[in-house]
């Protein structure tokens, strides 16, 4: 069941009310999200911790508009998602930068391609415009001598700020970011989530971070604890 929807006079960026999410059916059931409640207002960096299987990446999903929400309510960018339709999904995945532990890159493109390929999912960005945003974003980034460069002739911390470069790329009003650092070392790490910090900060857009690094958790300005499907605590 869906909540009805609320208008706020200031509307957070994500507000999820009540909730829940259960993957399989019948016999094979398995809840992993249970009344969840969530915040996050513009400009805010947030920190989404807990153990694994505690539902941090579900929930991220679905404010990602990369799975269907059934039952709560879920309002992200001021579109309700909960049983929205694929067009409505489609128009909310587009105003969203996601960067995730692999960095997903297609390994027959250059860096530059590779962001210039997230651009051409933006009608509304001309085309004549694309290729010199690709390029002022790796150079934002730090890349601006590895334009031409493939992933497998970059390093695993190059290779995020492609990621990176290409989430931001478009001008996102909300990053996800689903254990960015996991597979880089600490130094590299902290350089790629201070990066992504800096250069959210400058465009005002807000984060949603999920991680199990310690190390990186001061970025946020708030931590949220999840466990068994739940939000536990918050901090500021």
């Amino acid at each position: 069941m869906c909540f009805e929807k609320g208008q706020d006079m200031r509307e957070p960026v994500i507000a999820a009310r009540d909730v829940a999410f259960t993957f399989g059916k019948g016999d094979l059931a398995k809840q992993v999200l249970r009344g969840v409640n969530l915040t996050v207002w513009p400009g805010e960096i947030v920190a989404l911790v807990g153990p694994s299987g505690s539902g941090k990446t579900t929930l991220l999903t679905l404010i990602g508009a990369l799975r269907t929400l059934e039952q709560g309510s879920l309002r992200v960018l001021g579109s309700e998602l909960c049983q929205a339709s694929r067009s409505q999904q489609l128009q909310v995945r587009r105003q969203i930068g996601y960067i995730f532990q692999a960095h997903n890159l297609m390994t027959f493109l250059t860096a530059q391609q590779n962001v210039r390929l997230a651009l051409d999912l933006h009608p509304e960005i001309p085309e004549a415009r694309r290729d010199p945003l690709a390029r002022d974003m790796l150079s934002l980034v730090g890349l601006a001598e590895r334009l031409d460069s493939y992933p497998t002739q970059l390093s695993g911390g190059q290779k995020q700020r492609v990621a990176i470069a290409r989430a931001l790329a478009a001008g996102p009003q909300l990053i996800l970011a689903d254990e960015p650092t996991s597979a880089l070392d600490g130094q590299t790490g902290r350089e790629a989530v201070d990066l992504m910090r800096k250069l959210a900060r400058e465009r005002g857009c807000p984060v949603l971070l999920v991680t199990h690094d310690t190390r990186v958790v001061d970025v946020a300005e708030r931590v949220i604890h999840m466990e068994d499907g739940q939000i536990l605590e918050k901090s500021v």
